[in-house]
């Protein structure tokens, strides 16, 4: 009985340890190897809750590579959350057109609105306070609550998710283990500096705790990763298999008026709302060409339209799409139709183009 105890309790000691130790670990790697980013605060700088908040929405399923510029962009014309609450809704799209998941934008605009209106331009400094605000939810208010007012709290994203994932060797695929993830994520906070531990976290899993590839030897918890020692940490986390959306087609139609062209703006609510794009069709799965362009714009000087070779394709979070280009020009006093207009085809850069119908853009008009 005594000697099947002993290697237990031995055994025990240096985990303990080990997990008592590896919030101090964290921080003091963190201390040498921080990256710098452009809305991060120097170090012993308290962080500016603007900057955090609008860095944070712009970084939701967007790389740090693709945010950087337009951060820098945003930052430039609206300083503060005052200023970008006073900003007209359009002119917000048209920033962060190219950026992708569009109800973003919508939802930074409303946030910054409730925040001037109704907060007098200062974040809530709490994550239940900061939840009630547009467009925030759990892991965002987590992160503002601990990067910007060092509240004792882990938010985790996909990067804290595969350091915590094979630290511990967590076998419960994704979604589903989501919960455990967090709480063994918590376990690495130390009683201060709650906004330095979540950035570590998420710099050592962009830096070292890669999803190919991981430099174990330079990792702080290279000694303690169970999955690191098991010699598998390239499979973790692991993920439920991805289902695969259903196609849908549908058709665009590109019209030229001199060096115009015809644009309408999509319902403010639903996928990619308020964003400007050429007319066309609905977009439908089992759609065929015939019923696509049943549903060209009326345009009676327009007898034929040019179907242009291939098609535009692009993928959504939840459905890939087809898009047939059909073209057409038309004489310089042709009226657009209602719900639409005219814009110049040099200042198509300034309109709030989503990925998809610039790439529709670019295809009908040869680019």
């Amino acid at each position: 009985m005594v000697s099947s105890a002993l290697p237990s309790k031995r055994k025990s000691q240096p985990e303990n340890r080990a997990s008592t130790a590896r919030p101090a670990q964290l921080l003091a790697w963190y201390d040498r190897h921080r990256r710098r980013l452009p809305w991060r605060a120097p170090a012993g700088q308290r962080s500016d809750p603007y900057r955090v908040w609008l860095s944070e929405i712009m970084l939701q399923q967007t790389t740090v590579k693709a945010v950087g510029p337009y951060f820098e962009k945003f930052l430039a014309r609206w300083p503060d959350v005052s200023a970008l609450g006073s900003a007209e809704l359009d002119d917000v799209l048209r920033m962060w057109a190219g950026l992708g998941y569009y109800s973003r934008a919508r939802n930074l605009h409303a946030c910054a609105v409730t925040v001037l209106r109704e907060h007098g331009g200062a974040f809530p400094d709490t994550e239940e306070g900061l939840r009630k605000l547009p467009g925030i939810g759990p892991y965002t208010a987590a992160a503002i609550a601990a990067i910007a007012f060092d509240r004792l709290t882990m938010p985790v994203d996909g990067n804290i998710e595969r350091v915590v994932s094979r630290l511990f060797a967590v076998e419960e695929a994704l979604p589903q283990a989501k919960p455990q993830i967090q709480a063994l994520a918590a376990t690495l906070l130390g009683p201060a500096r709650a906004g330095d531990s979540a950035q570590a976290l998420m710099d050592l899993g962009a830096t070292i705790c890669t999803p190919k590839k991981p430099a174990c030897s330079l990792c702080p918890f290279n000694e303690d990763c169970a999955a690191r020692e098991r010699g598998d940490q390239d499979t973790f986390p692991r993920k439920a298999a991805k289902k695969t959306g259903t196609l849908r087609r549908g058709a665009a139609f590109v019209v030229v008026r001199g060096d115009e062209l015809l644009v309408r703006s999509r319902p403010a609510k639903g996928l990619l709302g308020g964003m400007t794009e050429v007319p066309g069709s609905d977009w439908l799965a089992g759609q065929d060409d015939a019923d696509a362009l049943a549903q060209a714009p009326e345009l009676a000087s327009v007898k034929h339209w040019h179907r242009k070779l291939g098609v535009v394709t692009h993928v959504f979070t939840h459905f890939p799409l087809e898009l047939v280009v059909y073209t057409a020009t038309v004489p310089a006093r042709t009226r657009a139709p209602d719900g639409m207009r005219w814009v110049p085809i040099a200042t198509l850069d300034g309109e709030a183009l989503p990925n998809v119908m610039r790439k529709v853009v670019a295809h009908g008009l040869g680019e």
